[in-house]
C-alpha cells in the first residue's frame, strides 16, 4: 500500500511537471493577471491556434486594464476603449451592445499570431503597449450626461503620459517631436462605439491636444445635417444625435475645414441643400458609386491628396460596409463597399499621422449566428492598428 503512495505522488509530480515543460499558461483564463501589461502574442515561427477562447473577452485577448479605475496611473500606446452609447440613434437601436459585440467578434484575431502580411507589421508586437481599458460607464437615461461622459473619459486617457518615447526618425536618425498642439506626446485612443453621437464628445477631446483636426469618415451618411432638418431639434439635447453631430463639430471649430473628408456616402438627401451644408461644414466627399469607377487606389488617393501630413482623426460607421457583409447596423443602406474593399483602403492611409479612431453603429442584436458584422468590425480595426503602428505621432523638428 505504501509503495502504491509513493508511486501515485511520483505520477502527479511528473503531471505537474510536464504541465508546465508544455508552456501553455496562456490557456489558464484571467492570464492577463500574470501579465498585466503585456498580451502573450506567438512571433514568428512560434505555435499558433491555441486556445483564443479562452479567459475574458477583452479586444484580440489584449491586456485588460482598469483604466478608469483602480489603473488610471497605467501608461499606454494605444487603448482601445468602449463607449455604449445608442440613444441618439434614428433608426434602430442596439449599439450600446457593441463595444461587447465588437470584442466578441475579434477572439480569433490573432488566432494565427497577428501578422499583418499586406502592411508588414505585427501591430501587437511592435514595441508599443496596447491595452484594452474596457468601457466607459455611460448613463442611457441623459444624453447631456452620458456626452459629458464619454469626453470626460476620452480626454482622461488622451491626456495621459505614453509608455514608450517617440524616439528618432527613420530615415534622418534625428529625434521626432510631438505633432500636437500642446507639445505632448499622446497615446492613441480607439474607440469602440455606440451609435455615431459619440464622435463629437470625441472630437472635443481631441480638439484639447490638437487643435481643429482632419477628419477621414467612412459612412454612408453625411452626419453634417442641419438639426432643423435632421429631426427638426424639438429641444437643445435632440438636436445632437447621430446625423447632425459633425455638423455641430463643425460650428465648434472641432473640424479643419478642406482637409476633411467622407467617404462611401450614398444616402438619400433631403435635395441638394444637404450638399451645400456638409460643404459648408469642411467636408469632401468620395460617393460609394466612385469604387466602380475610379478604384480603391482612387479613392485612396484623393483621400491623401485631402489630408496630406496633417494630424487626422479617423471614424468608421460600420454600415460603410454594405449590409451583405455587415447587417447589423442602426441605418443600413445597400450599394456599399465590401468588406474586403474597406480594409484595402484603410491599408492605404499608411504613413498617415492616425491621431486616434473610432468604429459605431455596430449593434449585434441584427448580426447574424455567424457574427459576420462584428467579425468585419474587429478586422477593420486590426487595419487601422497596424497603420499606427507603423507610424509614430512625430515629425523632425524644422
Amino acid at each position: 500500500m505504501k509503495s502504491q503512495t509513493v508511486t501515485l505522488f511520483a505520477l502527479v509530480i511528473a503531471a505537474v511537471g510536464l504541465a508546465h515543460d508544455h508552456h501553455h499558461e496562456d490557456q489558464i483564463p484571467l492570464n492577463y493577471v500574470k501579465y498585466p501589461y503585456q498580451a502573450v502574442y506567438p512571433g514568428d515561427d512560434e505555435v499558433t491556434a491555441d486556445s483564443i477562447f479562452s479567459g475574458i473577452t477583452t479586444f484580440a485577448k489584449l491586456p485588460w486594464v482598469q483604466c478608469l479605475g483602480k489603473d488610471r496611473d497605467t501608461a499606454f500606446d494605444i487603448a482601445f476603449v468602449g463607449a455604449p452609447f445608442d440613444t441618439g440613434t434614428s433608426y434602430r437601436p442596439g449599439a450600446r451592445f457593441g463595444p461587447a459585440g465588437i470584442r466578441a467578434g475579434s477572439r480569433r484575431l490573432t488566432l494565427y499570431g497577428g501578422y499583418n502580411v499586406p502592411l508588414e507589421v505585427n501591430p501587437f508586437l511592435s514595441g508599443l503597449k496596447i491595452v484594452d481599458c474596457g468601457d466607459i460607464p455611460v448613463t442611457p437615461y441623459d444624453n447631456k450626461y452620458a456626452i459629458q461622459q464619454i469626453e470626460g473619459g476620452h480626454k482622461e486617457l488622451l491626456h495621459r503620459p505614453t509608455f514608450s518615447p517617440l524616439g528618432k526618425d527613420a530615415l534622418t536618425g534625428k529625434p521626432l517631436v510631438p505633432i500636437s498642439v500642446d507639445g505632448k506626446n499622446h497615446p492613441r485612443v480607439v474607440t469602440l462605439g455606440g451609435d455615431h453621437t459619440i464622435v463629437l464628445p470625441l472630437l472635443r477631446s481631441i480638439h484639447s491636444a490638437y487643435g481643429p483636426i482632419s477628419v477621414i469618415h467612412f459612412d454612408s451618411h453625411l452626419d453634417t445635417w442641419k438639426p432643423s432638418v435632421f429631426g427638426g431639434a424639438p429641444s437643445d439635447q435632440a438636436a445632437i444625435n447621430h446625423g447632425t453631430y459633425f455638423y455641430w463639430a463643425s460650428q465648434e471649430g472641432l473640424i479643419k475645414n478642406g482637409s476633411s473628408i467622407h467617404g462611401a456616402i450614398r444616402t438619400t438627401l433631403s435635395g441638394p441643400a444637404d450638399y451645400a451644408n456638409d460643404d459648408a461644414s469642411g467636408f469632401q466627399r468620395i460617393e460609394a458609386r466612385e469604387i466602380d469607377t475610379i478604384g480603391t487606389d482612387g479613392i485612396i488617393s484623393k483621400i491623401r491628396e485631402t489630408v496630406g501630413d496633417r494630424p487626422v482623426y479617423l471614424s468608421i460607421d460600420i454600415d460603410s460596409i454594405d449590409p451583405a457583409f455587415a447587417p447589423a447596423t442602426g441605418t443600413p443602406e445597400t450599394g456599399g463597399w465590401s468588406t474586403r474593399e474597406l480594409r484595402t483602403i484603410l491599408r492605404g492611409l499608411d504613413g498617415l499621422f492616425i491621431v486616434s479612431a473610432d468604429i459605431v453603429e455596430v449593434a449585434p442584436a441584427y448580426d447574424t449566428n455567424a457574427e459576420l458584422t462584428t467579425m468585419a468590425a474587429a478586422d477593420v480595426l486590426f487595419e487601422v492598428i497596424s497603420v499606427m503602428a507603423k507610424t509614430p505621432l512625430g515629425k523632425v523638428a524644422n
